[in-house]
């Protein structure tokens, strides 16, 4: 769709390549949201690379797939069902698994049994489940302006709540043993970033799908982790990881036939390649450098 409203391709003026797509409400709405999704997802994101639930944040995401193909069957909206069930499915993540390194088996058999269940519901549904299947790569081409109210109001409570439990959540993930011993409730801590992350993956899935949820959930606080030391440090690469790859990949695909969340992924992917690439190259040199000197 994008392409066949653009009338040429890229042009030396960045600026008037913005100011066409920007006449469009479509592209509004879908750099509004995108905005929102990167900033929620690069916060949270990196307290999911740090408390290693990478696997969870994936789980969910399908678990979503499951509850919008529930809420389509009774003829609701599916972002109901994608809350309902992320919520539901990060609630039982956590209180299962209370350590934070004990929970890949919880997570592995949540996700088995809800996408059992998405499997049953979109068999039963007897219509053909367009907003469902859209959910599995994205749609935020698609986006209203009322979903982007919706995401808005999402991703403050959101970030609100982050930044409410900044320093507990930083504790727990960084060492639960010591943060228990001085009386911080390990499980209760669990439970609120499950739902937390319930939430972030729910308003991430509409611009990346839940097959590519890592994107913007995972990779940008990995490359951000391998930057940084500190964690304010850390949040901020990562948004800011998060935000070029969104507004990149938008502009891109305004232009090039070809869905925004292949844009979004291939370039974040990248980059961490890149990042690696970079360290490996360094450590090698010092290593070169250091081995002489030994001698």
């Amino acid at each position: 769709m994008t392409n066949m409203l653009a009338t040429g391709g890229f042009s030396i003026n960045v600026f008037t390549d913005l100011a066409g797509m920007w006449q469009y409400a479509f592209m509004q709405h879908a750099f509004e949201a995108g905005t929102i999704v990167a900033i929620v997802s690069g916060v949270v994101g990196y307290f999911v690379v740090l408390r290693r639930l990478s696997f969870a944040a994936h789980a969910l995401s399908h678990t979503g797939f499951a509850g919008a193909a529930a809420a389509i069957l009774l003829g609701l909206n599916p972002l109901i069902g994608l809350l309902a069930f992320t919520g539901g499915s990060g609630l039982t993540i956590a209180v299962l698994g209370r350590r934070t390194a004990a929970r890949d088996v919880q997570v592995g058999t949540v996700l088995a049994f809800m996408l059992g269940l998405g499997v049953l519901f979109i068999s039963l549904y007897k219509g053909y489940a367009t907003e469902a299947y859209s959910l599995l790569f994205g749609e935020i081409l698609g986006i209203s302006s009322g979903d982007v109210y919706v995401t808005l109001l999402a991703g403050v409570v959101t970030l609100a709540a982050v930044a409410l439990l900044y320093r507990r959540l930083l504790f727990t993930s960084l060492d639960e043993d010591v943060a228990e011993a001085k009386g911080v409730s390990i499980l209760g801590t669990g439970i609120t970033f499950m739902l937390l992350l319930a939430l972030a993956t729910s308003i991430a899935v509409q611009v990346v799908g839940v097959l590519l949820i890592f994107a913007l959930l995972v990779t940008p606080a990995a490359v951000a982790e391998r930057l940084t030391r500190r964690p304010a440090e850390g949040m901020a690469v990562s948004v800011l990881v998060a935000l070029m790859v969104t507004w990149s990949g938008l502009f891109i695909a305004y232009y090039l036939p070809y869905p925004v969340s292949f844009f979004i992924t291939s370039m974040v992917f990248m980059l961490y390649i890149l990042v690696r690439g970079v360290q490996a190259w360094r450590a090698r040199q010092s290593n070169r450098t250091v081995a002489p000197t030994q001698s």
